[in-house]
């Protein structure tokens, strides 16, 4: 058997124009444009495992997504000099490769994970969204008060079932920990809410902003977001908030490489599927 060797890749990707990550056979994805790309370069086949940190939605932005892959040690000492910037040449410009990484074959891009971190651009300026930032902005059509949408915030970080919040999938857990939710209001005016956790189920950081900003905007108690953590099952109430506002910024692993086995395991224990916010 031939040695394979694993990578980690770094991936920034607009969404705008991406059915989401994972590859699907009648649909732009962003797995699917890498591996074609790849099989043209390296040979249909050569690479296998493409495994990513967060499989995000249609239409939702990266720029710290992370994911690994194997290919033969020999393929990759042929190509390793240059293959970040053959793919630059090939790649679609909404789509780009900015770190290739030898990495243990122990590591995991999913797996060995112990954050996902997100942010939400949203403006409420009476003009709406710069032309230049409409495809990764929200423009809401309310003001929206800093202090209620921290406010509401605050009652949503910990370890909580956001059962509400989540779209159930069969024999997945829908308990997280929330270790950062907050929001800014940059120099710009834009509002930023950056969301941390250990990983999220689907839906869940877009279904989080949308009961935020209905309290930020004076529509609902700031008390309110935090209220739904009691149902065991999706509220209708919450409206999810559009893909395009949001980006996964950074994934978190650990300092230590020996560690990834470890952190590996242990999040394959504590549950199942891992899936974009």
């Amino acid at each position: 058997m031939d040695e394979r060797i694993r990578l980690r890749l770094d991936v920034s990707y607009d969404g705008t124009d991406f059915s989401g990550w994972a590859a699907q056979p009648t649909r732009r994805t962003v797995a699917g444009v890498l591996t074609e790309l790849l099989d043209l370069v390296l040979g249909a086949g050569t690479v296998t495992g493409l495994t990513v940190a967060g499989r995000t939605d249609a239409g939702v932005h990266a720029t710290g997504q992370v994911c690994h892959l194997d290919l033969p040690t020999e393929v990759w000492r042929q190509h390793e000099g240059r293959l970040l910037r053959r793919l630059a040449r090939l790649l679609p410009p909404d789509v780009r490769v900015r770190a290739m990484t030898e990495v243990p074959a122990d590591f995991d891009a999913r797996f060995s994970a112990t954050f996902r971190r997100y942010e939400y651009r949203v403006t409420d300026a009476p003009w709406g969204a710069e032309p230049l930032r409409r495809t990764d902005t929200l423009a809401w059509p309310k003001p929206l008060d800093l202090a209620a949408l921290n406010a509401a915030a605050a009652g949503l970080v910990g370890e909580h079932d956001f059962a509400a919040y989540c779209r159930r999938k069969e024999n997945a857990t829908t308990l997280r920990e929330v270790t950062r939710l907050d929001w800014r209001r940059d120099p710009d005016g834009i509002l930023v809410a950056t969301v941390q956790a250990d990983a999220f189920c689907q839906n869940m950081v877009r279904s989080l902003v949308g009961a935020m900003l209905v309290a930020g905007d004076g529509r609902r108690p700031v008390e309110w977001p935090a209220g739904l953590l009691t149902r065991r099952e999706r509220s209708s109430e919450v409206t999810v908030a559009p893909a395009h506002g949001l980006a996964l910024v950074e994934v978190g692993y650990p300092a230590d490489p020996a560690e990834y086995a470890r952190r590996a395991d242990l999040t394959r224990r504590l549950r199942v599927p891992v899936a974009e916010g």
